[in-house]
């Protein structure tokens, strides 16, 4: 079984999904840190974010994995929390716009949940282009959606130390326009997902909604 979960920054998607596989016993598929992944390693090889042809020959290169908690591996090495640094916060959406990036990463990603499915569960995948593009016959899609000043809110506490909400916002907001504008795998509704307003709701709850459309709910 997959289950798909799309939505923009801030959304929840990533906190939803990893609680959601652990509820339901499958892989969690973070996608964005595969991206992520790809960024840091592009930064710290000095290599220019806006070469294409330079990000997608790192892309293909680089063995994606992740650990027994869901945590990215970079060549088998821990990518946990250098992906989650301001810098690559800043250049991740550039990274992953390029389509000879999203080429390479796709397939990987379509083999994590190949064997996901193979070893007799399933994988809960989320992103930006995971209902759409990378898994469109996916069993179950839904789209997490939230205000763009909760998103800003969430993210900024989740930053450490915690940052400015209206930066955070700035950037989110330019994240959203970036992801929803590029040409090659934008973050778009599905026409068969489910969106879920996650405004205002906790973790669980958002989980325990997931898990009644799935028809699991406790």
């Amino acid at each position: 079984m997959i289950i798909a979960i799309d939505g923009p920054a801030g959304s929840g998607k990533s906190t939803v999904a990893r609680a959601l596989a652990a509820h339901l016993g499958l892989t969690f598929l973070d996608t964005g840190a595969m991206y992520r992944a790809v960024t840091l390693t592009v930064l710290g090889r000095g290599l220019d974010p806006g070469d294409a042809q330079a990000c997608g020959l790192v892309a293909e290169e680089l063995d994606l994995g992740f650990d027994c908690e869901g945590r990215i591996l970079i060549d088998g090495h821990p990518g946990e929390p250098r992906i989650r640094g301001s810098e690559v916060e800043r250049e991740v959406s550039r990274v992953a716009a390029h389509p000879a990036v999203r080429r390479a990463v796709v397939p990987k990603q379509r083999r994590i949940a190949t064997d996901g499915t193979s070893a007799g569960g399933g994988v809960v995948a989320e992103g930006r282009d995971t209902t759409t593009v990378v898994f469109p016959e996916a069993d179950h899609k839904f789209f997490l959606i939230a205000s763009l000043s909760e998103r800003a809110r969430r993210r900024a506490r989740q930053e450490d130390p915690p940052q400015p909400v209206a930066e955070v916002q700035a950037e989110i907001e330019r994240r959203d326009h970036l992801d929803s504008t590029r040409s090659h795998s934008p973050l778009v509704l599905a026409a068969d997902a489910e969106q879920i307003d996650t405004e205002g709701l906790s973790v669980e709850q958002v989980v325990q909604l997931i898990l009644g459309r799935l028809g699991g709910g406790a």
